[in-house]
């Protein structure tokens, strides 16, 4: 199978052998597909090389041998943003996020379209926390594992003032006993998935709740392995360099 001119971001980045690199990239067409580019590490060879860094756009050539493709030319199809602090881990995250939860060679316009979006609002600045909520929501929804967050497991309407815990299996679930704020911590409330189902930022506590609960979810599907991301946060935060605004 070959690819001709084919857009797709780069998602992961390794070293093989000393000339060349392993890579993992995102396609509307083609979903997710490892790659070997060969030769791309000599000078002659560097705007190649730059151009296949993690978040970059590229368009690109290559023929399909076996489980990996081979590289035959690549270009960047613009600047990828320029990212540090909590914003380049932010990045990092839903590199990782996708890599892990999105098969191989299953099309993917959906996911594609919301990475790319989520690309550009890393890019503009927008806040970090809301930006990362979106795009996990839009992640599963693409791969079949979300919900419908204006309704809960049982197809109820949300209620606004209500609290819910998300069962990865079954949805949102209603909590019918309120044993206090360590029993809520994880437990957005109704408006928050509300506004997650609107696009519309919730406020704060919510929005803290929401990433709680979300992580619980994608913990589920991404197995007991967990994320790297989420191991870096942990060891910032032991390190009293807690208080990321990226909270992946």
């Amino acid at each position: 199978m070959r690819y001709v001119q084919e857009n797709a971001f780069v998602l992961h980045a390794r070293p093989y052998r000393e000339t060349s690199l392993l890579l993992e990239l995102l396609t509307a067409q083609y979903g997710r597909i490892g790659m070997l580019a060969r030769g791309v590490t000599g000078p002659r060879r560097q705007l190649l090389r730059a151009a296949l860094q993690p978040l970059q756009w590229i368009r690109f050539d290559a023929v399909q041998r076996g489980e990996l493709a081979q590289l035959a030319n690549a270009e960047a199809v613009d600047a990828a943003p320029r990212l540090v602090g909590d914003a380049a881990l932010a990045a990092f995250y839903i590199n990782e996020l996708t890599l892990r939860l999105a098969p191989r060679h299953d099309p993917q316009p959906d996911l594609f379209t919301a990475y790319a979006r989520t690309r550009e609002r890393l890019r503009a600045g927008e806040p970090l926390a809301w930006t990362l909520r979106r795009y996990e929501r839009d992640l599963l929804q693409s791969l079949g594992l979300g919900f419908d967050w204006a309704f809960d497991g049982d197809g109820q309407p949300v209620d606004a003032a209500a609290r819910y815990r998300l069962d990865p299996e079954h949805g949102a679930r209603r909590m019918l006993i309120d044993r206090g704020a360590a029993d809520r911590s994880d437990a957005p409330t109704g408006q928050a998935l509300l506004a997650l189902a609107e696009d519309e930022m919730p406020a704060p506590g919510d929005l803290a709740a929401l990433r709680r609960a979300m992580r619980r979810v994608l913990e589920h599907h991404v197995g007991p392995r967990g994320l790297t991301s989420w191991q870096m946060l942990g060891e910032l935060s032991r390190a009293g360099v807690g208080g990321t605004s990226a909270e992946p």
